[in-house]
């Protein structure tokens, strides 16, 4: 469904040039619900403007849905917003019209793909209903808690029916019980509507509850978490969670921060290919420098 490849994004600020994204690989099945996270400036939020079709990329490959992102035209970018993606954002003002209804927030949207006022009326009443929500319909955005904006948002940006839904921080202005139910709501959006989610987050309890997590560093993708429900020799199913690096087309990963600073790999490192395993040690000028901290070869190489 998404597919990006040695994606670069690059800003002119005040003569300055900034590199928001700079190589990043990603893949994302239909059906699919992730969690992105990330430091502020990792290129996160680039990223999400990118596939929603905000914004557009400098260089590389990016495909949602079969659109190329990068070879779109102004109205096809135009009619891809409206109907192939959704998107919520984290502040709830911007997500709705103040002087609209909950049901006429979600009818909307649809007044631009030509759907019939009645089916307009039935499908916005379905959505909010789906989305524990169908109780706001006939009040104003000013009226709703944080929560319940929340979730009418989510039911405009699936309005349309869209083949992915992308959501900025959706949690960030809500307390952990708040933040538990728009999480469930798009949960109901990917599970029963069929729409790929792509949600990036600060939140570490909202990024543990998706079978993968994605993290970006330095414009690039750089680790995913995956979970799994195993099963023990007891019999008893318990969630696993596996960290992997990613290694890109060109054949580069990012090693975490914690394993380069403890191994003092610096600039350049010695590569050993194993049966099973690739070790990795630093050069020796880089083991003299930290001769008083714990050596690589003291318990093999980085794997």
């Amino acid at each position: 469904m998404v597919v990006c490849e040695n994606l670069v994004r690059i800003y002119q600020t005040e003569g300055v040039e900034v590199q928001a994204l700079q190589g990043l690989d990603l893949t994302v099945a239909e059906g699919e619900m992730i969690a992105v996270v990330g430091a502020s400036g990792s290129g996160k939020s680039t990223l999400l403007g990118i596939l929603s079709g905000q914004d557009v990329p400098t260089a590389g490959a990016a495909e949602v849905a079969g659109h190329d992102l990068l070879a779109m035209k102004r109205r096809e970018r135009l009619g891809y917003r409206r109907r192939t993606v959704g998107f919520v954002w984290q502040q709830t003002s911007r997500n709705l019209l103040p002087y609209l209804s909950a049901a006429e927030n979600v009818m909307l949207p649809m007044t631009y793909t030509g759907i019939k006022r009645s089916r307009r009326r039935a499908r916005a009443e379905e959505l909010l209903d789906l989305l524990s929500v169908g109780h706001c319909r006939d009040r104003t955005p000013d009226t709703l808690s944080g929560g319940e904006q929340q979730r009418v948002a989510i039911a405009v940006a699936n309005a349309n029916e869209p083949r992915v839904l992308f959501a900025d921080e959706p949690t960030g202005e809500l307390d952990t019980a708040t933040s538990d139910e728009v999480f469930a709501a798009l949960r109901r959006a990917n599970e029963d509507l069929g729409v790929t989610v792509i949600v990036v987050t600060h939140d570490a309890l909202v990024s543990e509850q998706v079978q993968r997590t994605v993290r970006i560093r330095n414009g690039r993708t750089s680790t995913e978490v995956l979970r799994r429900v195993a099963t023990g020799e007891d019999g008893v199913e318990v969630l696993t969670a596996e960290e992997y690096a990613v290694l890109d087309g060109s054949g580069r990963l990012q090693l975490p921060g914690e394993f380069t600073e403890r191994l003092h790999l610096r600039k350049r490192v010695r590569l050993v290919l194993e049966s099973d395993h690739v070790g990795v040690w630093p050069d020796k000028a880089a083991r003299r420098a930290g001769s008083d901290a714990p050596d690589a070869a003291s318990g093999g190489p980085g794997r």
